[in-house]
């Protein structure tokens, strides 16, 4: 028996500990059961969001394959998970796949149904571990990949956050300067009879231009962003565009295709282990990579698997993988270890995108102040010119 001073209090200390709630009896001398309904005001609190989160869905799949895994029938589980669930539009959502699964419907149909939650991967993945049987096996591999999914997204944005904090400082800076120190500089200037230095009078063009016109540029530049630009990127179009140019960038191109390929190969690794087959699983990819260019060669490879020829092959004729990913494929294919190769490929580029970011961070720093350093001294700098030329002719009289 636990004490609790609510049965909130009660679920939030036994989740601590990784257990999962099926029911709380309150001790009120009835013998009580409470079922914590889910519109039940007294419990609006534990839901914590009213967004849907990556972690909130890892929640759910992997208490979702653990009750299954312990014979709790799926219309029970889904229950009882909804009612510990964080996310408020998520239990709306799981109530709503009770609902159809209730009236006929299969779970990835009901799953279907929601296409802004639950990805075609989720979809044909439970479809396939219905087939089998053997869903509670198919939703720790997906629990799995979409751990390791967020773990992997979650390095890159922490690699990134330290870099465009001190570009944010820098900036900031630039702009102390440019809106406060020089006009300073600038009124105390005029009160001298002089012909200021050419590269001080740039500066203060450049103040002054910014002061006057910085805040239409900027809101000419946000509006052109909001109402041209990023439709523009919503269409296919604009998006195969921006991502040829993502490609194309010197050096970071390198780092883009490491981490499209490092999801083709860990899509594909857990389509393949779940026993779904090879040309399925590539259509799968297709649509779960989120990148129109090597959605295009999936497809082709598709195509070309479809009419025999082998996955490496395939994979070499598209130009865009590398060498070593093409030969280890070869031996997976050779030895029947496709899935194998496929882990050790994604485990390859994870590795790369990580050293990648650790040493993008560790030189963004001093490159940045090296910049920033000649930046603001050559501004003391235009700025000192003029007080040298003052001193030189007040020497000279």
């Amino acid at each position: 028996m636990e004490d609790a001073a609510s049965p909130d209090e009660l679920i939030n200390r036994l989740q601590a500990r990784n257990l999962i709630v099926l029911n709380v009896i309150l001790d009120s001398g009835k013998g009580a059961s409470s079922d914590l309904k889910l519109g039940n005001q007294k419990h609006k609190g534990h839901f914590q969001h009213n967004r849907i989160t990556n972690q909130d869905l890892v929640i759910l799949c992997r208490q979702l394959a653990t009750m299954l895994g312990a014979a709790v029938p799926i219309l029970k589980s889904l229950d009882t998970i909804a009612k510990q669930i964080p996310s408020h539009k998520l239990r709306e959502i799981i109530s709503d796949l009770i609902k159809r699964m209730e009236g006929g419907s299969t779970f990835h149909e009901a799953l279907a149904k929601h296409p802004k939650v639950f990805s075609e991967l989720w979809v044909n993945l439970v479809e396939t571990g219905e087939a089998s049987g053997n869903l509670a096996t198919v939703l720790e591999r997906l629990a799995s990949y979409l751990e390791r999914n967020a773990a992997f997204q979650k390095k890159i944005i922490s690699a990134l956050i330290y870099p465009l904090i001190l570009l944010g400082a820098s900036i900031g800076a630039l702009l102390f300067m440019t809106i406060k120190i020089i006009p300073t500089f600038a009124e105390l200037f005029k009160g001298f009879d002089m012909t200021m230095p050419f590269f001080t009078r740039v500066l203060i063009d450049i103040s002054v231009f910014v002061r006057k016109y910085g805040v239409l540029a900027l809101g000419v530049t946000i509006v052109g962003f909001l109402f041209i630009l990023r439709p523009y990127l919503k269409t296919r179009e604009g998006r195969r565009s921006l991502e040829k140019l993502e490609f194309s960038l010197p050096v970071f191109g390198e780092f883009y295709r490491a981490v499209v390929v490092e999801r083709f190969a860990t899509t594909m690794s857990t389509l393949i282990e779940s026993g779904v087959p090879i040309l399925y699983a590539l259509e799968i990819s297709e649509h779960s990579v989120g990148n129109l260019i090597m959605a295009d060669i999936i497809r082709k490879i598709k195509e070309e698997v479809r009419e025999g020829h082998t996955l490496n092959r395939s994979l070499g004729e598209s130009g865009f993988f590398e060498p070593m990913v093409i030969q280890m494929l070869a031996v997976g294919e050779e030895v029947g270890d496709l899935t194998q190769m496929l882990k050790r490929v994604t485990v390859f580029y994870q590795d790369y995108v990580e050293t990648f970011l650790t040493r993008l961070t560790s030189m963004f720093e001093p490159f940045m102040l090296l910049i920033m350093g000649g930046v603001i001294g050559a501004m003391v700098v235009g700025m000192f010119l003029p007080i040298f030329q003052i001193a030189t002719i007040s020497g000279g009289k």
